[in-house]
């Protein structure tokens, strides 16, 4: 390589490696959506696109730092991969964080596939996909979400998602996730306003208390027992959530 060759590449820009602008004005437009159809996951992928600046590249760098996270960035495994492998996913003991996952997709008619399709919808492609470790971080947080819905308890309703979110914030302070909790929030209503409100500022406390999920080893994880993967993860039972009735955990944050 040329002296002139050398220059020219350290001066071509890295796009991860710049600070990415927020987009408020895009964020709010998708949040008015998302009001009006709460199922379209893809605006909620869009929000967090268009919030979220440099968090995932944080995060990243954070990984380093983590007892085994030095071996997870250079392994750099695509969990999706071993998600949708009909074996993988078949060898997981009953009991299990794996057992418990597989049954969640199965009650909720979800799917990997699914989330990552939603994903494109919401972010260009070409970025969530990109070969960076940055890119492959935040595809580890995309596929490991229902896994977090298991870990932590909460269901698939309007609240459970929304205290998902306020949890997630916590672990990785992607500020698009914590506008739609703020948003849900403040759009609690109905006679179980009060305590949709009270479950996910519980959400948002057990964020802090609990070990940093996105440091964990995911394919270590599914195989342990749940209760066992809950105690040693300092996760909580999420009281104020199972406080509100069923019936109502759509209904208050509609």
């Amino acid at each position: 390589m040329t002296a002139s060759t050398t220059a020219t590449v350290r001066k071509t820009p890295i796009k991860h490696a710049r600070h990415r602008r927020r987009d408020w004005r895009g964020a709010y437009r998708a949040f008015q959506q998302l009001v009006v159809d709460k199922e379209n996951t893809a605006l909620v992928f869009k929000i967090s696109h268009a919030l979220d600046g440099d968090a995932y590249k944080v995060d990243y760098i954070r990984l380093l730092s983590m007892p085994d996270g030095g071996r997870i960035a250079y392994e750099r495994a695509e969990l999706a991969d071993k998600l949708i492998d009909d074996a993988y996913r078949a060898s997981f003991p009953p009991g299990s964080v794996g057992a418990a996952y597989v049954n969640y997709l199965e009650t909720e008619h979800f799917s990997v596939t699914g989330m990552i399709d939603e994903s494109h919808k919401g972010i260009p492609p070409e970025e969530v996909d990109e070969t960076h470790p940055y890119a492959w971080f935040y595809r580890r947080i995309r596929d490991a979400h229902d896994i977090f819905h298991v870990l932590t308890g909460y269901g698939r309703d309007a609240l459970g998602e929304l205290c998902l979110l306020a949890f997630i914030f916590q672990e990785t302070h992607a500020l698009g996730i914590a506008f739609i909790a703020a948003g849900g929030f403040l759009r609690a209503h109905g006679p179980a306003g009060w305590q949709a409100r009270k479950a996910i500022l519980e959400a948002r406390r057990r964020g802090k208390r609990a070990a940093w999920l996105p440091g964990e080893d995911f394919e270590r994880v599914l195989f342990e027992p749940l209760e066992e993967a809950r105690r040693r993860l300092g996760l909580t039972p999420p009281l104020a959530y199972d406080a509100v009735p069923p019936d109502q955990r759509n209904l208050a944050v509609l």
